[in-house]
């Protein structure tokens, strides 16, 4: 992995800065664990909830999709539950593991640029991703999805580690 680990002792220009190293660390640390395992423990589940690796990579790419484009944008999205069908994350057979990284690559840089361009105090335009709640500011959208990655990110340690893959940062 190329990220660096976003320690609190190297200096950061602004609290932006810093949200945005997390998110990267955690994002590539993501991508890294599942770059160690074969293709079948990509799309098999070990655990009793039953998703998969490459389920949880498309889910990322889709928490960043609906939290920032379709929630702090307001924006238009026309699948924000495409990770889903009914109550299940989904990857179909069709899907190949280098389209999955890359869409979450590309999220990632998206989401990136649009933080970059507005201030931690933004507060979001309305939508349906409030579900009629008072839009967040930008800063808690971000500490929503530092909270989601670290989140999945040690589930996925522990799955990659029953498959056989790294273990450790």
């Amino acid at each position: 992995m190329t990220t660096p680990f976003p320690s609190p002792t190297v200096p950061a220009d602004n609290r932006t800065e810093v949200f945005l190293r997390y998110l990267d660390f955690f994002r590539e640390s993501v991508l890294a664990k599942v770059s160690t395992l074969p293709e079948p423990e990509l799309r098999r589940s070990s655990l009793p909830s039953g998703w998969t690796p490459l389920e949880l990579v498309k889910h990322l790419r889709y928490v960043e999709l609906r939290w920032i484009e379709w929630g702090f944008r307001g924006a238009a999205v026309a699948e924000p539950w495409g990770d889903r069908r009914g109550d299940r994350w989904r990857v179909t057979p069709e899907e190949t593991t280098a389209e999955l990284v890359a869409a979450l690559r590309a999220q990632g840089s998206h989401t990136s640029a649009v933080v970059a361009a507005h201030d931690l105090a933004e507060v979001g335009a309305p939508g349906p991703r409030w579900d009629g709640a008072e839009p967040a500011t930008l800063e808690r959208v971000l500490f929503h999805l530092l909270q989601e990655y670290a989140r999945h990110l040690g589930h996925l340690d522990i799955v990659t580690e029953l498959a056989g893959g790294a273990t450790g940062e």
